[in-house]
């Protein structure tokens, strides 16, 4: 089968949504979620098919290695979690958006998700700057959308007004990289970057270090690396939660897939190699002592997980900083996969709590278990798991993630890594105190769940455990 077939198949089922909603107004919304779930079910199946090689001439900006198909699953599975997390913020979407019919505007949330889906799924398989930078813009134009889509909402309005402009800023730094690169090398593949790289003249370097930086930019702004994270906090608290939490995931995800493509060419040159070395080990520091000390000082859980995601970026850029390692790839799999199950979880629980307490500070927490049982169990088992504490994801993920920093004798990097994991054991903790040491500030009102939610958060939870105690087949997939 020819991989283009699957963007292919996403694509052409987000239009079929589309046409189906313009010309059947009253048609029930959720069908259109179910529908847009099982299709991208089908495409995930299609994966796993034997796919026809992709050649350098028929296609000189795709790829369909292990890397690229092991995050078109990833960005298929974050998008069909988003969906069914869609299902119960109906009621949200129906008082956040004006209109003269009862659902209007629900059914385009559950596909814009599908759209950004195959802009993510380019993405990953991109080895061209040009195709890196249309897939990025198609998925970023979706999420502006996604992000401001309460439009009755000010902070969603703020959130989306923030990313839009920030993301201008971001892709101007971009383009003018990809234009000093290529007017150093005379090429705009990826893959032949350092072919081109080693001809060229020592005269070369300083042009080709400055269009580097401005990439690096672009790129650390998308997975929100220190300094370039200002912009996360106010979006994650302003968007609809569910496009939090897609953003968080996919979205970051991509972003680490784009570095690694980029880096792994880059240290291929020895001289470019140490300089790139220096800077990505920087950022990982910086971006692990601000994620988690701005954490520890948050009482709104939204901003709490914002703060946290920058923290992880960091433990992720120590294995980007350690590329040289045969694990590092792998191990950067797996934590974000590991990441995709505790963060889902715990978005899906932040989810139903403001619905039903009408906010999402910390305090709303409070008295959680005897609410329900189960979400209180089900923050308990995401905030472990984030905290990276043993028999979870979150443990072999921060343990493949030191394991590969200490091979390439990062010793400062581990030493500042092992303070922060101690830090955010501080911070997800609290929740859990506010969940069971913490009586409500209201009337303990039971919160009742759906089949199909009880179920998602069930499966989650299984997830979580599983991989804390045989993560082989996630390694096995990137090697």
């Amino acid at each position: 089968m020819n991989p283009l077939f699957l963007e292919l198949t996403v694509v052409l089922l987000g239009i079929a949504l589309l046409m189906v909603e313009a010309f059947f107004p009253k048609l029930c919304k959720k069908r259109l979620a179910f529908v847009g779930m099982g299709g991208l079910f089908f495409v995930l199946l299609l994966t796993w098919l034997p796919m026809s090689s992709v050649s350098i001439e028929s296609a000189p900006f795709y790829t369909i290695d292990n890397v690229a198909l092991f995050f078109k699953r990833f960005m298929i599975v974050t998008t069909i979690l988003t969906l069914l997390m869609s299902l119960d913020y109906i009621p949200v979407i129906e008082r956040g958006i004006p209109g003269e019919r009862l659902g209007a505007g629900v059914g385009e949330f559950f596909i814009l998700p599908i759209f950004a889906c195959a802009s993510l799924m380019w993405l990953v398989s991109a080895v061209s700057f040009i195709l890196l930078f249309v897939s990025l813009e198609c998925m970023t134009v979706v999420l502006y959308i996604s992000i401001s889509y309460l439009r009755k909402d000010p902070k969603s309005l703020e959130a989306g007004t923030k990313y839009l402009i920030l993301s201008a800023l971001t892709t101007g730094f971009l383009i003018y990289g990809i234009s000093w690169i290529f007017g150093v090398t005379g090429t705009t593949s990826i893959a032949h970057l350092a072919e081109s790289i080693v001809l060229l003249p020592a005269s070369s370097m300083t042009p080709l270090l400055f269009g580097t930086g401005l990439i690096l930019v672009a790129l650390c702004f998308k997975i929100a690396a220190f300094p370039f994270q200002f912009w996360l906090p106010d979006v994650y608290q302003g968007a609809p939660t569910p496009i939090t939490a897609f953003l968080s995931i996919a979205s970051k995800a991509a972003g680490f897939v784009l570095l690694l493509r980029f880096l792994e060419q880059l240290y291929l040159i020895p001289t470019l190699g140490k300089k790139v070395f220096a800077i990505t080990t920087l950022l990982a520091i910086v971006t692990l002592l601000f994620g988690n000390l701005a954490a520890m000082a948050q009482t709104n859980m939204k901003r709490l997980l914002a703060y946290s995601s920058i923290a992880h970026t960091g433990y992720i850029l120590m294995a980007v900083a350690s590329i040289g390692a045969a694990l590092a790839v792998p191990a950067i799999g797996f934590y974000l996969v590991a990441y995709l199950a505790m963060t889902s979880l715990a978005f899906i629980v932040l989810m139903i709590v403001t619905e039903t307490s009408g906010g999402d500070e910390i305090y709303c927490f409070q008295g959680l278990h005897e609410r329900s049982p189960l979400l209180a169990a089900a923050m308990t088992v995401a905030m472990i798991s984030l905290a990276g504490l043993p028999f979870s994801a979150g443990f072999f993920g921060k343990f493949f993630i030191f394991q590969v920093a200490f091979q390439q004798g990062h010793y400062g990097l581990l030493a500042v890594a092992t303070l922060s994991v101690v830090a955010g054991i501080y911070y997800y903790l609290k929740v859990v105190k506010a969940m069971y040491w913490k009586q409500p500030s209201e009337t303990c009102t039971p919160i009742t769940l759906s089949k199909l939610t009880t179920v998602l958060i069930s499966a989650l939870i299984a997830v979580i455990i599983i991989l804390g105690i045989y993560p082989t087949p996630i390694l096995m997939s990137l090697q």
